[in-house]
């Protein structure tokens, strides 16, 4: 099993980052370059607990489909999306949000693994890993310009 461990700063109240961080608009934008779309579930808005989203976006060549439920959601705190349909074998991304003087910490945990044994694996470590941590930089670093640029709408 893979997992990517990623922790970001962002100046804004954590309800302004949990709100943003489930926002099927706002994903999109930040992974155009994968011209990744909501194709069904929930298309656009918030995602709930006990929601799905299909997404279908173009990675190393290939259109790819990947239906995620959110499990579990404790809001502004938590949530927790898994995989229901896709091209991993498993799939769980966490997400952890806690305030701590006014500055939103949230972090991702991604686990996943990969099919077709020594040779999924070896995919994973040679380019899978990196594609998918850049490909979460990228949310975020988007999600952090939005979270802010709301918060200072508001402050």
């Amino acid at each position: 099993m893979t997992t990517i461990h990623l922790v970001t700063k962002i100046n804004a109240p954590k309800q302004i980052v949990f709100d943003t961080a489930r926002d099927i608009d706002l994903h999109q934008k930040s992974v155009a370059t994968s011209n990744e779309k909501a194709i069904a579930g929930i298309t656009t808005g918030l995602i709930n607990e006990n929601e799905t989203v299909t997404w279908r976006g173009k990675h190393f060549g290939f259109y790819l489909t990947h239906k995620s439920r959110i499990i579990k959601m404790d809001l502004y705190d938590y949530f927790l999306d898994e995989m229901e349909e896709g091209k991993f074998k498993s799939f769980k991304h966490q997400h952890i949000f806690k305030e701590i003087n006014g500055v939103t910490i949230m972090t991702d945990l991604l686990q996943y693994e990969t099919p077709f044994g020594i040779i999924g694996r070896l995919f994973d470590f040679f380019l899978l890993k990196k594609h998918m941590t850049n490909f979460l930089l990228q949310r975020n670093k988007i999600l952090t310009e939005t979270a802010e640029k709301e918060f200072s709408l508001i402050d």
